[in-house]
This record gives C-alpha cells, structure tokens and sequence, in this order.
C-alpha cells in the first residue's frame, strides 16, 4: 500500500506537515473515530440540486397525497400522485445521469461491506461516507422500490374501479375481485411506507450524531464536512 497525504479531490485548503495515512479504497469515505478523526470546517459538495428538489419535493408530495386520501380529495390525489410518478421517473434517469454521489453505482454495496459498516456502527465509530452510506443505501433503495408499488397499484386501482388513467385499457380486463386487491395492496404499500420513514428519521439522527454533521441540513445545501485524518497543520 502507498502511503501518502490524503487530500481529497476537488478540496485545496489546508497543508499538512505529516502525512501518514493511506488512502481508503472508495475516495468519497473515510474511518471515523475518536482517536483517528477531527473535525474540520471544510466543506464539499455531495448533493447537487436534483436530488435536493427531489428529495423535498418527495417529502412534500408524500404528505400531500396521504392527507388527500385520508380527507376524501380524490381528484387531487391522483393529481400529486402524477406528480410523483414523474418524479420518481426523473430520480431513475438522475440514477445514471446525474453526479457521482446521485448515480446509483455510487451506493451498490457489496454484503460484505454493508455487514462491517453495521458493525461499525454498533462499536460507535461508522466509517464516514460523503454520499449514501450502506446502510442508507438499503434504504434509499427500499423506498424507490416501494414507491414503484404504491403508484403501479394506485394506477391500477384507478383504472379497474375508477374507470381512468393511462391504464384504462386494462378496465375490462381485469376482474372485481382483482381491482379490490390491487386496491387494498395499494393501501398496505403505504401503510409499510409509513413505518420506513420513522426508521429513515431514525437513521439520520443516529448518523447526524455519530458523525457529529447535521444531514438534514446537508439534504438542504448540498454540502457535508470534509473528514481528515488528524494532523498537524502548518
């Protein structure tokens, strides 16, 4: 292994005296711990405004569309629910598209890595990622992957009983039986959604602090702390 200064790219600001670290496979982390770490004033851009608007604008969307339901608003629930089918379009696009922290190859963690971040975050001390952790990462995916079943069923549904939508076509086609299925499966996706989301909430506050950064405020500028390993600057 080659031991040399790890300064990241694209971050110019302070000149070490010593460097004696070797840099990690993946250049967006580094080891966090209370021994190996100090905390900087640096800052570098992680989240760029796509996936920022996305994220809030998610966030909005989902609490728009759950209270519509829950107070009868039909057309404006699948209104916001169009809204949200072309954002989740857009995200899968920024997937591939998009920087290096929102494209989807930068969060494909391999078990073995995602077994010894949990275990890192058991010891109190979790490797540092500038973008999605493994753990987050599960999430991330979980969640786009639910959103893919609650707006196919809510689609569905709105075609087999409500007689609209892009899959009218399949009206006639499908049986009663069928369309109340699709309809409380569209229901029972939500329902799990909601008990995601407190366990996503968890997540970031248990990341906010063990890595002493805020991350909500993060999803909002876009920029993190750089993390360095201690030393003595000139």
């Amino acid at each position: 292994m080659i031991w040399i200064c790890p300064l990241l790219e694209e971050v110019k600001t302070v000149k070490f005296a010593k460097c004696n670290y070797p840099i990690e496979s993946r250049p967006f982390f580094l080891r966090a711990g209370p021994n190996s770490m100090e905390n900087r004033f640096d800052q570098k851009k992680v989240w760029d405004v796509p996936v920022r608007l996305f994220h809030w604008s998610l966030v909005l969307g989902f609490i728009l569309a759950y209270l519509t339901a829950e107070v009868h608003f039909l057309d404006v629930h699948v209104l916001i629910g169009y809204f949200l089918i072309v954002l989740l379009l857009f995200r899968v696009f920024w997937g591939f598209a998009g920087n290096q922290y929102a494209r989807f190859k930068s969060f494909i963690f391999s078990p073995q890595e995602t077994m010894a971040y949990m275990k890192s975050m058991r010891g109190g001390h979790p490797v540092h990622y500038y973008g999605h952790n493994p753990a987050g990462a599960l999430m991330v995916f979980g969640l786009l992957l639910l959103l893919a079943a609650i707006f196919m069923s809510g689609l569905v549904t709105l075609a087999a009983i409500d007689f609209e939508g892009p899959l009218l076509f399949l009206a006639n086609r499908v049986s009663d039986d069928t369309s109340y299925f699709f309809r409380h499966a569209h229901d029972f996706f939500v329902d799990v959604a909601l008990l995601l989301i407190p366990l996503h909430l968890l997540g970031v506050v248990s990341g906010s602090m063990q890595h002493k950064e805020n991350l909500v405020r993060a999803m909002v500028t876009g920029m993190k702390k750089v993390v360095t390993p201690n030393s003595t600057p000139q």
